[in-house]
């Protein structure tokens, strides 16, 4: 092969070599080839479209090896999966990704090594991968054994918070206990503190159904006074409300104390003691007098509320509404009151029960207008809206339905209802035999704890 270059470099002729003797065919393309000339522009658009293209190959080389060859399934692919085996290079992105699984599976099946010691943070896991020069599996139970650790720790931290927040909840802040204190003996050294509330001009308005009567039963001063003041500051006729407010014995003083020296004025606010109503006596209320002393649902409600319960076996959603379920307050004597209104203001047609948690932000005049159609009770469902938490409830979130009393008279998806604020027709309650059917549960619990079978709450 012999290469001739033209005086002006304006073309370059191949030709065969004359002392090289080959078969026709081999001449006749040696004819062919050496009757072919290359131009010096063609030459040079060859090497300008090459050095263009070369880098493009790089990078797609480059994009290849960094995102693996089995992410590409198109037919324009073809090349970037055939080229590796044509320049003899080996694909190993797919096993490595097989043998990743493999491991995987294998830590996930296994048991973490008793003797693996878990490094406290990621820091230190990166120290000891470097100083020790772990294969990939250690690492990954290692991986397991940590993700494991801080799972069990941020529990135990939810069920401790959970904890803490119901003992808070179900306990006096010695600051509230003091002004308690503070005010009983205020009400034993000043005149003012015990004045007659409401005063005797406005006694029959405690009776009188044109008002809006409004009754909360409390041992909580603090909280009575904004449950009382919030109405009223809500309210477009606040000389229309009438505030009852029921506490026990040993509250009776601070709080009479506490609205005697705090008037709430316009409104008419009554303090009654539950010693102060004849109505409720051991002949009237037997079975809840026995309930709240019986023994085993004092220690039901202010026992160990851990004793007993499989941590592991619940969730931290679960585990607040048992807590929540078994707050004190639901065998105080207060928060049953509610069961005999009718008895304890025989005189009221329409009442508004509210609880002691809660803060009206707007009038509330609109509730009397009404019409509950016969029905004795009139509230809020929570088990229809937007917040999962506390609009979710139904009758299986308050009730053990694998009790055949229980499964045979209720309706496990049945809804519930807020006990924040309700409003009650009495004139239809004393029609109804409630009062009976709830002691009549009452007797079956009070005989459920004594042989040892406690369903009412899951």
């Amino acid at each position: 092969m012999q290469l001739h270059f033209s005086p002006s470099m304006r073309s370059i002729t191949i030709s065969s070599s004359t002392n090289n003797h080959q078969n026709g065919f081999i001449d006749l393309m040696k004819i062919k080839v050496a009757a072919r000339h290359i131009s010096y522009r063609t030459l040079f658009h060859t090497i300008l479209i090459l050095a263009f293209l070369l880098p493009f190959v790089f990078i797609l080389t480059a994009l290849v090896t960094l995102e693996g060859v089995n992410k590409c399934s198109s037919f324009d692919c073809l090349g970037r999966r055939l080229g590796p085996r044509l320049l003899g290079r080996v694909d190993d992105s797919g096993r490595l990704v097989r043998d990743f699984y493999k491991i995987l599976h294998e830590v996930k099946t296994g048991e973490i090594p008793a003797d693996l010691k878990l490094p406290d943070s990621f820091d230190k896991l990166v120290s000891d991968m470097k100083n020790n020069q772990y294969d990939a599996k250690t690492f990954a139970f290692m991986l397991r054994g940590m993700m494991e650790k801080f799972e069990r720790e941020i529990r135990e931290s939810k069920f401790a918070e959970l904890m803490n927040k119901h003992f808070a909840a179900s306990s006096i802040p010695k600051g509230i206990h003091c002004l308690s204190l503070r005010l009983t003996d205020e009400y034993s050294s000043n005149a003012h503190a015990r004045k007659q509330l409401p005063p005797p001009e406005l006694l029959p308005l405690l009776s009188e159904n044109s008002y809006h009567h409004f009754i909360l039963s409390t041992d909580n001063i603090l909280a009575a006074s904004v449950v009382v003041n919030s109405a009223v500051q809500s309210a477009l006729k606040p000389e229309k409300i009438v505030f009852h407010v029921i506490t026990d014995k040993k509250t009776y003083a601070g709080m009479h104390s506490w609205f005697a020296l705090n008037s709430a004025s316009p409104a008419v606010v009554e303090i009654k003691g539950i010693h102060q109503f004849d109505w409720l006596t051991r002949e009237n209320v037997p079975v809840l007098e026995a309930v709240e002393n019986q023994n085993g649902i004092r220690d039901y409600y202010h026992g160990n509320h851990l004793a007993g319960t499989n941590l592991s076996d619940t969730s931290p959603r679960k585990f607040a509404s048992k807590l929540q379920a078994r707050s004190p307050k639901y065998i105080s004597l207060l928060n049953h009151l509610r069961i005999y209104l009718p008895e304890l203001f025989p005189n009221l047609d329409k009442v508004v029960f509210l609880d002691d948690d809660v803060v009206i932000q707007r009038d509330l005049s609109a509730l009397w207008e009404i019409d509950l159609e016969g029905k004795v009770n009139g509230a809020v469902e929570t088990c229809r809206g937007e917040d999962d938490w506390v609009m979710s409830k139904h009758f299986r979130n308050y009730f053990n339905f694998s009790h055949p009393l229980i499964s045979n008279h209720l309706d496990p998806d049945e809804c519930a209802w807020a006990y924040g604020m309700n409003i009650f027709d009495l004139g239809a309650w004393r029609r109804t035999n409630i009062r009976e059917t709830y002691h009549s549960w009452l007797k079956e619990v009070k005989v459920r704890i004594n042989s040892g079978l406690f369903w009412l709450q899951k």
